[in-house]
């Protein structure tokens, strides 16, 4: 396919000075020679929407107008569906080089306007004849009619006879040497002189070979009629003249289809026309009918294919076409909700022939027909992953035409695009059949998604009302798409994993979906940073969840099974509903352990406690019996010969009560007595061990009570050594060895401070603080336990 450029003519710089002359972008325009006219096509983004077309000659240049496109066989279009502005310019338009009715060279201005900035570009474009003329051909235009007869072709011996006789009759009552010209409408002949038929828009012209008659729709002389129940308009004038006793006559008659296209009940696009073009002339009976759309004509089969139907019955041709058949062109609007339609640029070939003389007929038919409004519902989807603790929507299938330009949530509109501030992604995705879609992404905890828990149901419902604007451009006509998306999610209380080590136990947690629907607590206490640093806790918390790892004797640690080997404690969490505080659910870790010594004194008065009394044993002369506290009665609960576990009320087994300074310490001693020395000296030494609790003054209830004992907090517990000196060890002393449990590694020797919850009725609230000092040899040893 060539293309014309060219340059715009020196004389157009002097029309304006905001008027500039520019080479049109390479490929802008879209220049198609057809059977009978020329297609140029821009697209809007060069033309803009104040585009004009002008036509240009040797007498100058003529501003193609809606009026005189009509007269002259121009017919421009804005088509907004495809982007383009259309020039159709018939072969025999007013300002076309027509080299003997056989090649026709047209030249056109294009002025375009941006920003107030105007530009004129030179559109040129040469056609030869593809196609031999037809006896008579006839355009139907969208907004003129156009026909064209060969001079020579014969008399029109279809007409009715009577209306010929009439015809010329007046004729020769009239008629001269000179070509005159009569209307016909409704049986009656108006004679009209060729200036006043030029005035009113008719054109007449003859070229190399053909007449040629051209008129706008509506006017004065043309009439409307019926031809097989399809309604025509048609314009029926007649050129005569007489030379001597000879009438000489042409009968022009253009007639168009004025059909307006209905629809069936499948959906389907009806359009009819007669099979015989005009209602005088009847004999046209040979016809064949061809399709297709934008001024291409389709093969049959390839029509059949698109679902094109072409049906002739009773004298009339019925074209159907689907409502979304390939061809058309599709059409957002925007009523409530939104709709469509679909626009065909009908082109239709009809070719007759004659009975009697074989003179054929080619009729050309451009016309616009358009679909029924159809729903066109939008795609939503719920792409919601729990997971991601957010709301995840889609809205698509929206054609190319129509664009988002807000979102309500909640009552809060939300202009797209969004703010970088806000909370809430919007991202646009593009899909199949020229269409696009949108991903609203909202998190759950935002204040626009209305949340109810079912603590009956242990679920949690979510629901996103959603209110979508958007506009069908480029008219930017607005309409809304309302939707509700909802989520149910089970309600699942933290779930703890433990491990214990030889400094304590850890816990950790996943960071679930319901995490802040929940407290942790540790006894009464709530488990804040505060409260993990004021005992020591090691915890952390980030977006995957929370570790803590709690030291051993720390508060909130439960003791069990004391015994010489060891002992075992329980450290646990309270799950607790964030609303009501009440105790949903715990997580408990119980870890076994090894200690040579620990003191515990309990909220309820008891005094646990294992003791080293090895040092003891050794610097004395003979075998030890049994240890026994102040009161002999109050013996051990086990004794290895090294280590002693005692456990009695502090208030008990003979101890002494000391306040001071609002303290109040319970002291008691731990003795043994050796009957017989290693050198087989007779007599009885007594050597002690001292240990003590001591509690707030403040937290005591019964003080002095020997029938019960109850504190608000653990007492503070000491073991202190009483023991005279002790000899040396000598080469042959046995060494004492520490027993421990084969399962736990034993703790090194520290001091213990030990926070126990009161969670429990057989477990105790305490804190331990061991400390011995021992002197042997003059040799000052200080042992801590932690």
């Amino acid at each position: 396919m060539a293309f014309g450029f060219g340059l715009c003519v020196a004389f157009l710089l002097s029309l304006s000075a905001t008027v500039t002359c520019d080479l049109i972008p390479d490929g802008a325009p879209q220049m198609e020679c057809h059977d009978r006219y020329l297609m140029i096509a821009v697209d809007r983004s060069i033309a803009g929407d104040q585009s004009q077309f002008e036509a240009v000659d040797e007498t100058g240049v003529h501003p193609i107008t809606e009026e005189y496109a009509a007269k002259c066989g121009y017919t421009v279009r804005v088509l907004p569906l495809q982007g383009l502005v259309e020039l159709r310019a018939s072969y025999f338009s007013c300002h076309t080089d027509n080299q003997d009715d056989e090649a026709f060279t047209f030249r056109f201005n294009l002025i375009t306007t941006h920003e107030g900035l105007k530009r004129k570009y030179t559109v040129n474009k040469s056609c030869p004849l593809a196609l031999p003329w037809a006896p008579r051909e006839v355009t139907c235009e969208s907004n003129y009619m156009e026909v064209s007869i060969m001079t020579d072709v014969t008399c029109p011996t279809a007409s009715k006879r009577e209306d010929w006789d009439s015809a010329v009759q007046t004729a020769y009552s009239s008629a001269n040497s000179e070509w005159q010209l009569m209307f016909k409408k409704d049986g009656v002949l108006t004679p009209k002189n060729f200036s006043e038929a030029e005035a009113q828009g008719y054109v007449f012209e003859v070229t190399a070979g053909r007449l040629v008659f051209r008129t706008p729709y509506g006017q004065p002389d043309s009439f409307r009629t019926e031809v097989n129940g399809v309604p025509v308009e048609a314009v029926h004038p007649l050129l005569f003249a007489r030379q001597r006793w000879v009438v000489l006559m042409v009968e022009v008659v253009a007639a168009c289809s004025v059909y307006k296209a209905s629809h069936s009940e499948s959906g389907h696009i009806l359009w009819e026309i007669p099979s015989s073009w005009h209602p005088v002339v009847t004999s046209l009976h040979k016809t064949r009918t061809s399709v297709g759309v934008s001024g291409a004509l389709e093969d049959p089969t390839n029509a059949e294919g698109r679902g094109y139907l072409v049906e002739d019955n009773n004298d009339t041709v019925r074209i159907s076409i689907p409502a979304k058949a390939e061809g058309g062109h599709r059409k957002s609007v925007a009523l409530g909700e939104l709709a469509e339609l679909y626009v065909f640029e009908l082109y239709l070939e009809q070719v007759a022939t004659d009975d009697d003389d074989n003179v054929t007929t080619r009729l050309r038919v451009h016309k616009t027909l358009e679909s029924l409004l159809l729903q066109r519902p939008l795609l939503f989807e719920n792409r919601t992953d729990p997971e991601e603790q957010c709301f995840s929507v889609f809205l698509g299938d929206i054609p190319a035409d129509v664009t988002l330009a807000a979102v309500r949530l909640n009552g809060v509109e939300l202009a797209v695009p969004f703010g970088n501030a806000s909370s809430y992604a919007l991202t646009e995705e593009s899909q199949a059949n020229d269409t696009h879609g949108y991903v609203l992404k909202v998190p759950l905890d935002d204040a626009g998604v209305m949340q109810q828990r079912s603590k009956e149901e242990a679920l949690m419902r979510y629901r996103l009302d959603l209110n979508y604007t958007l506009m069908v451009l480029p008219a930017r006509s607005p309409f809304h798409k309302v939707v509700s998306v909802e989520l149910l999610m089970d309600v699942v209380p933290p779930v703890f994993t433990a491990s214990c080590s030889e400094s304590g136990v850890s816990f950790s947690v996943k960071r679930q979906p319901f995490f802040h629907l929940w407290n942790l607590s540790v006894g009464p206490d709530l488990l804040t940073p505060e409260l993990a640093a004021q005992h020591g806790y090691n915890m952390s918390s980030d977006d995957q969840g929370l570790q803590l790892h709690v030291p051993l004797f720390s508060h909130g640690f439960t003791f069990q099974n004391i015994t010489l080997k060891g002992f075992t404690s329980t450290f646990e969490i309270l799950v607790l509903d964030a609303e009501t505080s009440e105790v949903h659910s715990a997580a408990a870790e119980t870890c076994s352990f090894a200690a040579s010594e620990l003191i515990l004194c309990s909220t309820d008065g008891m005094m646990t406690l294992v003791a080293d009394l090895s040092a003891m044993v050794l610097g004395g002369r003979g075998s030890p019996d049994r240890p026994n506290l102040l009161d002999r009665s109050c013996r051990p609960e086990a004794w290895d010969g090294g280590r002693v576990l005692f456990s009695f009320p502090v208030n008990g087994c003979g101890s002494k009560v000391q306040v001071v300074k609002e303290m109040v310490t319970y002291k008691n001693q731990i003795s043994l007595s050796q009957s017989e020395d290693s050198r087989g000296e007779s007599g009885s030494k007594v050597e002690s061990v001292t240990v003590q609790c001591t509690y707030p003054l403040s937290g005591l209830h019964s003080f002095f009570s020997t029938h019960k004992f109850e504190s608000d907090t653990p007492g503070a517990g000491q073991i202190l050594n009483s023991t005279p000196a002790m000899r040396t060890s000598s080469p042959e002393d046995k060494p004492i060895t520490t027993v421990q449990p084969t399962t736990v590694p034993p703790l090194k020797r520290v001091r213990y401070v030990l926070y126990q919850s009161n969670l429990s009725p057989r477990y105790v609230k305490v804190t331990n603080i061991i400390e011995r000092r021992r002197t042997q040899k003059g040799y000052q040893q200080s042992r801590k336990f932690l």
